[in-house]
């Protein structure tokens, strides 16, 4: 069975480009065909200033998110990153074969960086090398396939180049994978700025559907989405993006196409009007579910733990191959026999 991996990091409140993106595709389509792992990458929280307690709060919530999406345990793999070593055990040997310009060539190093410089100051190294981290989730696995947007497919390629060098030049041990982009709304755009996705790192902003919005805020967003100029409506992603992200949202809600729904609408104010409805009905059910799984934590917890639980399973085979292939000797227990019973049985309690 094809091996699916992908992941969402805590850095703000998931929203409707991170639903329709990925997430209802995942509990849709990939759980169902593919033995599929879905993780909080919180690790990759920690590459920007950061508050702690935050990054612990939005990981629980976006775990009950993804399980409010319809994600069910008995199926996949629902984990937190940071639970399971491997993926920063492996993270090291592959920044030993990485190079320094693929990493200060990744775009957003480069746009972060930027800013920041412009700023008179520095961004964290971890954010230069969170690149391969993001190699290192999917190749410890033996990913076939990371169903991603199209603003991460370059992370993507990073983990093939990465694993065909390491393959090449340590003996044949990863999977190369493939990223596998949704067909229709891969990109979400912001609502009142449709040439930026729809991010979830800010914190607020009224062009940003979250996942948790009341419905009238949802509407009151959406109706208040910046169109273009003139009155026709017309699919046309360049030169009109953002009545196309409006029939694009609509159309990823509706099951439909974005080019035949254009010719249903006359004037901006319908679209907005069944496209806020649209989105409105889309999440009902997962802010229904999601109340359900806050009032049962313990229930979280215990998916959580024995995703890790199972992750671990599959990870550490693939990575301990590679710390062999690499050169590295083997840990090996101690042998508990004689005088040195008791000593080891300590220690391992302690752990």
């Amino acid at each position: 069975m094809t091996r699916v991996f992908s992941g969402v990091k805590p850095t703000g409140h998931l929203t409707l480009g991170n639903y329709l993106g990925a997430m209802r595709r995942w509990a849709e389509v990939d759980q169902h065909g593919s033995d599929a792992l879905f993780c909080i990458v919180d690790l990759h929280a920690l590459t920007v200033d950061h508050d702690p307690a935050r990054v612990r709060r939005l990981s629980r919530q976006g775990a009950t998110l993804l399980l409010a999406s319809g994600l069910d345990p008995r199926l996949c793999t629902v984990f937190l990153q940071s639970h399971v070593d491997e993926h920063t055990r492996l993270s090291y040997l592959l920044e030993c074969v990485a190079t320094d310009g693929e990493m200060r060539r990744m775009i957003q190093y480069k746009e972060k960086a930027g800013r920041e410089r412009e700023r008179g100051g520095s961004v964290r190294l971890s954010l230069l090398t969170y690149p391969v981290l993001m190699a290192a989730d999917i190749l410890a696995y033996g990913a076939d396939e990371v169903p991603v947007g199209d603003d991460q497919t370059q992370h993507v390629e990073l983990a093939r180049d990465l694993a065909v060098r390491f393959n090449h030049r340590y003996g044949h041990t990863f999977v190369v994978p493939k990223a596998t982009p949704p067909q229709v709304a891969a990109r979400v755009m912001n609502l009142q700025d449709p040439a930026s996705k729809m991010g979830k790192s800010e914190d607020t902003g009224p062009g940003i559907v979250y996942l948790l919005d009341e419905p009238e805020v949802v509407r009151r967003k959406v109706m208040r989405a910046v169109t273009d100029s003139g009155s026709e409506v017309e699919y046309d992603r360049e030169g009109r993006p953002g009545v196309a992200n409006l029939l694009e949202i609509l159309a990823a809600c509706t099951d439909g196409n974005p080019e035949s729904l254009s010719s249903v609408y006359h004037s901006y104010g319908a679209l907005k009007k069944d496209t806020a409805d649209a989105v409105v009905e889309l999440l009902r059910p997962v802010q229904a579910r999601h109340r359900e799984l806050c009032a049962d934590p313990a229930y979280v917890e215990g998916v959580l733990r024995d995703g890790a639980q199972k992750a671990r399973a599959m990870a550490r085979p693939i990575v301990d191959t590679a710390y062999r292939a690499i050169g590295l000797l083997p840990a090996h227990a101690p042998t508990q026999t004689g005088a040195h019973t008791d000593k080891p049985a300590v220690l391992n309690a302690a752990r």
